[in-house]
């Protein structure tokens, strides 16, 4: 293959590379972006919460897709992210938090707070000392927040029933199934009945309602943490909460005034390193689908974002928030611009980078195949000059046969590539000029032959 026909060939792969390239940048940009959830406890609200939100995401065709993975428990989802192997998680900060994990919305919080029938006499959670405290067969985590509340208060929670009475310092746990609390306070197997859980929540009304059943008068006690702010300061993972008044009804209203307490929450957690941009995005999707949510999964009302004055006091709480986050909470979340900033510039580069190159090549081929013709053209000229003084007929003709291929080798490459016309005219003059002299050398060198034949005037005697 001649030199031009492999620049040519360099110069259309160059071509297919950028097109290749650029359609493999078009492709990362548009393509969704999957980030992986672990979600627990397995069975419960949150992850249920967040497969409807995973389905929405794909149903709409958003930028946005999540892979939702169950796991057991909240420990081993944070478990999961801390190691790495999830992009979010739901996260329950008095059970365990990830060093690597920012918040980027409340799925749910909680309140722990107890009902007791006005007839018990328990009006505090000193008052439960020695007393039988139901709760729903509940979690783990549940459990553990119960005691701690107990144990700020020097009593013990015990987990299996005593036999005889309960110990005037301690707290007999009561595991029980819904089904069977109306009948727990109607048979006094219990005293009071603790409650893990939100508030507003179907489950919560329920339970108070029983309790006030069981007191005949329809009144209750109910009652939390009044010192909340102490048991904030000896475990910071929990959070403070205030019942409103006449929450639970309002003839008689129960509670008769504002309840302060404590809870938990259930968070949608980030790795600290996704990007602003992504997180933003999960977070705006979410919340704008809520009421979408709310349809399938109820307790999709209850999401909202963590609670903080300033971006200062975000960013330094002790459940610091994502950044990203925070850009959706404040409206200053990047444009596409922004967000592509530097994937812009490196591509403007690169065109310009390509284009040069294209640009030279083009001038490089234009440039060989002017030489080409040239180098034919000057060929022609001295191909002319050697014509004027050959009489050898043999050599004539091999002129001859090489003007002829000269001016093939012209006539290609006009014909392929683009020729200016003042090189084609000079190759042309060229051509004839030396086809014209060729011609008449031979022609010449015909009569010459003729002239000195045998019998002609002139010639010399024969021996």
């Amino acid at each position: 293959m001649s030199l031009p026909g492999r620049r040519q060939d360099w110069l259309l792969l160059g071509l297919a590379l950028v097109l290749v390239s650029a359609a493999l940048a078009t492709y990362h940009l548009t393509r969704p972006t999957t980030l992986t959830v672990a979600a627990g406890p397995n069975g419960g609200t949150e992850p249920a919460l967040l497969r409807a939100y995973a389905d929405e995401l794909a149903r709409r065709r958003l930028g946005i897709r999540l892979k939702v993975v169950s796991y057991d428990g909240v420990r081993e989802s944070a478990e999961a992210l801390k190691a790495g192997k999830a992009d979010l998680a739901v996260v329950r900060p008095d059970v365990a938090v990830p060093g690597n994990a920012l918040t980027l919305a409340v799925l749910r919080d909680l309140s722990a707070f107890v009902a007791a029938p006005s007839s018990a006499g328990i009006k505090g959670f000193p008052d439960l000392a020695g007393k039988r405290l139901g709760m729903l067969a509940s979690r783990t985590a549940d459990r553990a927040l119960v005691g701690t509340l107990l144990a700020h208060h020097d009593l013990e929670l015990m987990t299996e029933m005593p036999v005889g009475t309960v110990p005037p310092k301690a707290v007999a746990l009561v595991a029980l199934e819904e089904t069977e609390v109306a009948d727990a306070l109607r048979d006094h197997r219990i005293d009071a009945l603790a409650l893990v859980t939100t508030p507003t929540s179907p489950v919560a009304m329920r339970m108070v309602s029983l309790v006030k059943e069981d007191g005949g008068d329809e009144e209750v006690a109910l009652f939390g943490v009044p010192d909340s702010a102490a048991v904030l300061a000896r475990w910071p993972r929990l959070q403070s909460v205030t019942l409103p008044a006449a929450l639970f009804g309002g003839n008689p209203r129960v509670p008769a005034e504002d309840v302060a307490t404590v809870g938990s929450s259930y968070r949608l957690m980030a790795r600290a390193d996704l990007s602003r941009s992504l997180a933003a995005e999960v977070t705006q999707h979410l919340f704008e689908m809520r009421t979408a949510l709310a349809d399938t999964v109820p307790a999709a009302d209850a999401v909202t974002f963590p609670a903080y004055e300033h971006t200062a006091g975000a960013t330094s709480a002790r459940l610091p928030i994502h950044p990203g986050a925070i850009d959706y909470y404040e409206r200053e979340q990047e444009t596409f611009i922004e967000r592509y900033e530097s994937w812009i510039y490196l591509i403007a580069i690169l065109a310009g980078g390509v284009g040069s190159t294209v640009a030279w090549l083009r001038q490089r081929l234009g440039r060989i195949r002017r030489e080409r013709i040239e180098v034919a053209t000057g060929r022609l000229l001295e191909l002319r000059s050697e014509a004027r003084r050959e009489t050898d007929p043999g050599r004539l003709e091999a002129m001859a046969a090489e003007v002829d291929d000269l001016a093939a080798t012209v006539a290609r490459q006009a014909l392929n590539r683009p020729t200016e016309l003042r090189i084609l005219g000079a190759a042309n003059v060229a051509i004839d000029a030396t086809r014209s002299t060729v011609r008449r050398a031979s022609m010449r060198r015909s009569e010459s032959a003729a002239n000195v034949g045998p019998g002609l005037p002139g010639a010399p005697p024969a021996n």
